[in-house]
Order: C-alpha cells, then structure tokens, then sequence
C-alpha cells in the first residue's frame, strides 16, 4: 500500500510540475548578474531584459551578485530550483574560472544553457603615435626588445592576460617572458596606463578602448572576436590572420539556468530568444556597446565545453596548472 501510495504522490508531482511549466511564466523573472553594475555584464544583462520582456507575460528583473570573479551569482543560480524563475546572465568566466582554478566553486556545467546572447570584442591596440601599423609590426618589436616591451592585463590568467598570451604563443615566443605583463585592476585603469606610456601595449574589452580609438589616441591592431566590427571594419580578425589560439578567444554572454530545468521551460526560452535575434532594441543595444549579437547562432553547450577546454589547455601549456 506505501509503494502504491508513494508511486500516485510521484505521478500528481509529474503531472503537476508539468502543467506549471505549460503555464511558464506565471510570476517575475530574476535575472542574476554575476558582476557589479555599469560594466559589460550589466549592460548586456539590463539590454536582455528590455527586449525579452516585450515577448514574455511577467516582467524580468535584473540582480546583481557580484563577489569571486563571477562565482558568487553563478553559484546563486546554480543552487537555485529549476523552475525557470532564476537565469543567469553568464560570462566567458563561467568556463574561465574553472578552467584554470581547480578548486572554483562552481563547474563550467553546472547549468542548462539556454543560449549565446553576444560575442564582446577585446581589442589589441597601441598608442596613437606608436611605431606599429600592423600586428606583425608589434610581434617584431617584442621579439627584438628580449622582454623588455610590457603589456597590461588585469591578470595572467584572465582573458584579457590569455589574449596576449596566446597571441606570443601563436607567434612561436614564450607567452611568460617575451613580454612582460603588468597588472592594473578594471578596463579604466588599464586603458589609462598604455594612454600614460606605462606600457607598450594591451589586448583588453573594446568597450574599453573605443573611445581612445575614436579619438586617434589609440591605434587598434587587431580585434579578438567572431568577425570584423561594425566601428573598426578595416581591423582584421585574429582568426582572419591564422592566429589559432587567439583567434578563438573573444568575451561573450549567454543565457544559463540551473542544471535540470524541464524542457517546456527550455522550449519557452528557444522562443524568447529566437524573437530577441531580431528584436530592434537588442541590436541597436548591442551595436552600442560595441558587441555582436550571436543569439541564435551558437550551440552554447558545445561552446561553453569547447570554451572551458581552450583555457584548461592554455593555462596547462603555459604552466599554470599541472
């Protein structure tokens, strides 16, 4: 009688769960963004919600949880019931971080991927009057000065240190020592030092850098990203150049839920987005933050694998990790 009992108690919670998700969405919609307000997660983040909630019933509301590098909200929304009503505004950090940190807090899969949002461009670039027209114009000069050039990053193993690095790698030099890294904290910062003269060069968000571009006090290189951008079509593509490694490196968002959400909830969120692909307000969003719109085009559970392995192979072939 308990096991007849216990099988009807687990049949009305299918059949319950199921009608709920049927009924998706039928209250707010949390929307956690892993990083602190203004930066490019935020903007993305806020840019999501504004075109989403104009095809979806229930408004969405944005949360910052910023705190270790990303993880603090991406753990929030892992930990969270599946039920659709807490999403998370993911960043290349979430196959970053556990890529290069064994002991992150939260793995690469902890998640459903419900979709790529946008690739965010990271920029190679030189002062205005610097004696560099080209990237290969750069690689010869950090061959010839044995170490000396400097570039700067927020750290050896963020994505804005693996695009340097990796770009050395490709140009068969020593990513740790052909140039040397100096370390600044937040895009501002960085941007401010190759402005000063404290460094030679950097390859960091382009958020960061294009009003120094557009103002001829920077000189962009090269740009780290799926294609050419809108506001620098003459500056070719690490990919376009035969950079391998660096041509695979580029910031992006995407669309994560907590690992088990039904596939109603799923189905709902493939509808959402495919009419955000084409939604006026997220592009021209988009194209304001100097990013490329990717919703629709990317299998993310492949990229987001493929993406945690390219750092996990880069961070052991440059010595980071055993």
């Amino acid at each position: 009688m308990k096991k007849l009992l216990s099988g009807i108690a687990v049949a009305a919670a299918l059949v319950t769960g199921a009608a709920q998700a049927q009924d998706y969405p039928d209250q707010a919609i949390t929307l956690v963004i892993p990083y602190g307000p203004g930066g490019a997660s935020d903007l993305a983040g806020r840019a999501l919600a504004e075109s989403a909630r104009k095809f979806i019933d229930q408004p969405i509301t944005v949360m910052n949880k910023p705190g270790a590098g990303g993880m603090t909200g991406a753990g929030h929304v892992s930990k969270s019931d599946p039920d659709g009503y807490t999403l998370l505004l993911a960043r290349v950090g979430m196959a970053l971080t556990p890529a290069v940190n064994p002991q992150a807090s939260v793995e690469w899969d902890a998640y459903t991927f419900l979709g790529a949002l946008e690739a965010t461009p990271m920029i190679l670039a030189v002062k205005g009057d610097a004696p560099y027209d080209t990237v290969e114009d750069l690689i010869a000069a950090v061959k010839d000065s044995e170490g000396a050039m400097t570039y700067a990053a927020s750290g050896a193993t963020s994505i804005d240190g693996f695009t340097t690095q990796a770009l050395l790698s490709d140009s068969d030099l020593d990513p740790l020592t052909a140039a040397t890294l100096v370390p600044y904290k937040g895009g501002g910062a960085l941007a401010t030092a190759l402005l000063g003269g404290h460094v030679d060069f950097l390859a960091i968000s382009a958020g960061s850098l294009m009003p120094h571009i557009e103002s001829g006090d920077m000189k962009p290189l090269m740009v780290f990203a799926p294609s050419r951008m809108d506001k620098l079509p003459d500056v070719p593509t690490a990919d376009e150049l035969g950079y391998e490694q660096a041509g695979q490196i580029t910031g992006w968002s995407a669309l994560y839920a907590p690992k088990g959400l039904s596939d109603e909830v799923v189905a709902k969120w493939d509808e959402i987005l495919a009419q955000v692909a084409t939604d006026e307000t997220w592009l021209t969003l988009a194209e304001r933050r100097g990013s490329i719109s990717t919703v629709g085009e990317q299998d993310m559970p492949a990229y987001a694998k493929q993406q945690y392995e390219l750092f996990n192979g880069l961070a052991k072939k440059f010595g980071y990790i055993e």
